[in-house]
């Protein structure tokens, strides 16, 4: 790989480590001001809502310019949030701005690997990039429990740092130097030399152009596939997060802290899955994988009945490995056939509405469930039964288009 491509992992790494550091932190801000447990998950929506709202112009703005550029604009906006929560703005409503930032950096960083790279090496980068991004996940919420620890927060006030006057002040002020760093990287990230179009000033053509790119994807035999299964995969792993730290305060008698290192190890088995499908898979073989979607949902459900911690690191990476392994290809495949069909950044924007709008949905229905009072088992078998049922209505699908397109090639031989 050449070196840029290391500087554009760099930056992605700094940018999702400070990301999910600042989610257990806004969590437990969430907990001090004692607010409703539902709204732990609205965290998420609200994070998620500008990558939906703005889908039809995030895509647009990131081919207009060098990706570099989008990506340190971008990461401007998420020190703004960063900057919000310090000034004590509900975390709620801060979040939301590190979400409007992440949703103009998204088709940026990923479209830069399309425009970077020939797409024989696409399977292997995606596999770099989501490894890398589960490791700052690994890091990012590990690092998170850690600094709202008593002793380690003490310790942060104890440095003298400057405008900082309570604990939670110290740990954004952490993050944010993360998102700064990341910024820096931004200024080194090669032009990759594409042609990139004028942003167009008329909303309604962008909104206009953005529907015809999601009709061009839903209806393309392989988009719709890798695009069905990446979209059920993001809003399932987003759920995934606060049902983690639920069981394992209901099931395990887990803090908080302990509660996001677990979660920690759901993103070491997906870093390894992702690591071994960028080695043994192919992406003319990513849609042999959709079977691993199915046995994923059906692992989330044991967790029901494990009250052992070590049971539980060990279910929890062989669930983020099935997910790592199936995600990593279909994704892959997803970006190469958006590229042919529309370019990379409008291609990465109607991929990340659709697996926002998942997000925004499954999470909204799991704060709705907890709401109801619904015991944390129930919602996980259901959420397992979802998970399972929907990836066979994928695979169904799937095997559908393989013969509707044998029958076609069939009839053409007769003709001809």
């Amino acid at each position: 790989m050449p070196l840029g491509f290391y500087i554009i992992m760099a930056a992605q790494f700094f940018s999702a480590l400070a990301d999910n550091a600042l989610l257990i932190i806004a969590i437990a801000m969430l907990r001090d001001m004692a607010a409703p447990s539902e709204f732990e998950p609205l965290l998420k929506l609200f994070f998620t809502v500008s990558y939906v709202a703005l889908a039809a112009f995030v895509g647009a703005f990131a081919d207009s310019m060098p990706k570099w550029r989008v990506m340190l604009i971008s990461n401007t906006i998420k020190i703004g949030g960063c900057l919000m929560l310090f000034l004590g703005t509900h975390p709620l409503l801060a979040y939301a701005v590190i979400g409007l930032g992440a949703a103009s950096y998204s088709p940026a960083k990923y479209g830069i690997l399309t425009e970077y790279l020939p797409h024989r090496l696409l399977v292997v980068a995606n596999g770099w990039i989501e490894g890398l991004t589960v490791a700052a996940i690994i890091v990012g919420t590990v690092m998170g429990g850690v600094m709202i620890r008593d002793d380690v927060s003490g310790a942060l006030m104890g440095l003298g740092l400057p405008f900082v006057n309570t604990p939670f002040e110290a740990a954004v002020m952490v993050v944010g130097t993360l998102y700064l760093i990341a910024a820096g990287f931004n200024f080194y990230i090669p032009d990759t030399g594409v042609d990139h179009k004028p942003l167009k000033n008329n909303p309604l053509y962008l909104i206009h152009d953005f529907n015809h790119c999601l009709r061009l994807l839903w209806r393309d035999k392989l988009g719709q596939i890798s695009l069905a299964v990446t979209t059920l995969f993001w809003g399932a792993g987003a759920t995934l997060q606060f049902i983690v730290i639920k069981w394992a305060e209901h099931n395990l008698g887990m803090s908080l802290s302990q509660a996001s290192m677990l979660q920690g190890v759901v993103a070491l088995g997906v870093a390894t899955g992702s690591v071994l499908a960028a080695r043994y898979i192919s992406l003319r073989k990513a849609v042999r994988v959709i079977p691993l979607g199915i046995a994923m949902g059906l692992g989330v459900m044991t967790m029901v009945g494990v009250t052992e911690a070590w049971v539980a690191m060990v279910l929890m990476v062989i669930v983020g490995g099935l997910a790592g392994f199936f995600v990593v290809p279909m994704n892959a495949l997803l970006q190469h056939r958006g590229h042919i069909l529309m370019g990379a950044g409008h291609s990465i924007a109607v991929q990340n509405f659709n697996e926002n709008l998942s997000i925004l949905v499954m999470t909204g229905t799991y704060a709705l469930l907890i709401m109801l009072g619904l015991s944390i088992n129930i919602v996980i078998v259901l959420f397992g039964l979802f998970v399972a049922g929907t990836m066979w209505l994928v695979k169904c699908r799937h095997e559908q288009n393989q013969r509707e397109f044998d029958n076609v090639a069939l009839l053409e031989d007769r003709l001809h």
